[in-house]
């Protein structure tokens, strides 16, 4: 077996906690022993620790280890040293941005803190970096984001063999744009889901609708996604506000998550008038029961990498409007046509980020156009199972694996972006 240690900043609810518990779990059949380490999810964000649970794996905690910058960073950094010394990996692999800080400066330490690195040979360890999105806009200030660029384009240099990101999109951003690596140095490597939880949708949606106490005259639109800053929920609100004056139907709009905002997007809602057409589920650990419900899925974010959402959404036949930041372009396709502040596109409706009138004009577009909604919605289920599924990830991260770990005697099955739209390990 092939020891891996795999790390990232916390399990808080998001499609990266899954993420990392999948490949953990899954990747065993493939010859790869996974000790998942993580830090611990901080008052104010939902854990999902009982995902690694269910799976059956024990994460290794590091309490220190923060999403912030923090005094404790130096701490973390030595307990990940110590743990790379006792487990001896052969790969170490991290995520998410605070986990790719502290994990990639301990490997560093560990490959060259050796007898053997006096003659100019470091202890053989791969590393590799998963950017499940970025931090390098719409997070921080503008002095903190360079500050966090320029540590990235270091650790990309210095000690990561690949760079793992989930869209071709987010490499354009990342490798092109913020100029973080080496082409050569990047692998597209899409999230996968369990598809096999939603496939009858059709059955859990006039039961999920009940649930919220929707008829089939009313339309529901929904927001799935933690309450923070990044997500822009203000912006959903706005959007929903001026949706009334637009169209004629009953609607109502569902938000699903909780996180430190809730109480100001409640008071927003109120002083929007929303306060009867706003419904605040909090945390939902059942996808499948939920999507089923609602006529059209909204995102509003500032930044993204691949939601999961969205593919969530897809799977379950729900048509998607969504602002066009990161892997969502990828998700929605190319634009078929554009008008009045939105673009539609092969699988859903994209719009510029912060246009809430555009928002609102796509939202009453579709809800006007029920057999678009059907269309979109029906073109979902066949594309994420054919480039999202979960099965796939994993064969694509264990050849990733096997070219690092053996190059020579493995075949390189590195393909273009040309070659490979939406899916598998495309170099560049």
């Amino acid at each position: 077996m092939t020891k891996v240690l795999r790390i990232i900043a916390r399990l808080n609810v998001g499609g990266p906690a899954r993420h990392v518990v999948w490949l953990s779990q899954g990747l065993q059949s493939a010859g790869y022993e996974t000790l998942l380490v993580a830090g611990v999810v901080p008052p104010g964000e939902d854990d999902m620790s009982y995902i690694a649970a269910e799976a059956g794996v024990t994460p290794y905690v590091v309490p220190q280890m923060s999403r912030e910058v923090s005094p404790k960073d130096a701490l973390t950094i030595w307990k990940l040293f110590r743990l790379m010394l006792r487990e001896q990996p052969a790969i170490v692999h991290t995520h998410t941005a605070k986990a790719g800080t502290v994990g990639r400066v301990a490997g560093l330490i560990y490959r060259w803190l050796t007898p053997a690195a006096l003659l100019g040979k470091p202890r053989s360890c791969r590393f590799v970096h998963t950017y499940h999105g970025h931090v390098f806009h719409s997070y921080y200030s503008l002095r903190k984001t360079r500050l966090f660029l320029a540590i990235e384009k270091i650790l990309a240099r210095v000690v990561t063999d690949r760079i793992v990101v989930v869209s071709h999109q987010q490499r354009r951003e990342i490798n092109e744009n913020f100029r973080v690596g080496t082409p050569e140095q990047f692998a597209v490597i899409p999230l996968g889901i369990d598809m096999s939880v939603y496939v009858d949708w059709e059955k859990r949606r006039p039961i999920a609708r009940a649930e919220l106490g929707a008829n089939e005259s009313e339309v529901l639109i929904g927001i799935v996604g933690r309450l923070t800053e990044i997500k822009n929920h203000k912006l959903f609100l706005e959007a929903a506000a001026r949706l009334r004056k637009l169209t004629t139907s009953r609607v109502r709009f569902v938000i699903v998550g909780d996180g430190n905002l809730r109480n100001g997007l409640e008071a927003q809602a109120k002083s929007l008038g929303l306060n009867d057409s706003v419904s605040f589920l909090g945390t939902r650990n059942d996808p499948e029961n939920f999507y089923p419900a609602l006529d059209i899925v909204a995102l509003t974010s500032l930044n993204e990498g691949t939601p999961l959402t969205l593919i969530e959404a897809m799977a379950n036949a729900r048509p998607v409007v969504a602002t066009a930041v990161g892997g969502v372009v990828d998700l929605l396709g190319k634009s078929q046509h554009e008008s009045d502040g939105y673009a539609l596109c092969e699988r859903g409706i994209s719009v510029p980020t912060g246009d809430a009138e555009g928002f609102a004009r796509a939202l009453a577009y579709l809800i006007k156009n029920g057999e678009l909604r059907r269309d979109l919605g029906t073109r979902g289920p066949d594309y994420v199972t054919r480039y999202y599924a979960k099965e796939r990830l994993l064969v694509d991260v264990s050849e990733l694996y096997a070219q690092l770990v053996d190059p020579v005697t493995v075949k390189t099955t590195a393909r273009s972006s040309k070659e490979l739209p939406n899916q598998g390990i495309a170099s560049h």
